[in-house]
């Protein structure tokens, strides 16, 4: 796989999901669930979305693009 071609690779799951998963309930990370880092999700969960800045910091990545699944593809647009 040249540097194009991992560039342009998106995963399966959906960028608008993620986004509003992490708008209306981004502290419980849920987001994290769905694309499937579920590691981190637990520690959102605990933190409560690392008291909303984790959770600010996500929602921004994700809305630029960004954030990516757990094994490093680009949500889908």
């Amino acid at each position: 796989m040249t540097a194009t071609q991992a560039a342009t690779a998106t995963g399966s799951k959906s960028w608008i999901a993620a986004l509003l998963l992490c708008f209306f309930v981004g502290a419980l990370g849920i987001h994290r669930f769905y694309v499937g880092k579920v590691g981190t999700g637990i520690l959102m969960l605990i933190t409560f979305g690392g008291l909303g800045i984790w959770t600010l910091i996500d929602f921004i990545m994700i809305a630029i693009g960004k954030f990516s699944d757990k094994q490093g593809l680009a949500l889908a647009r």
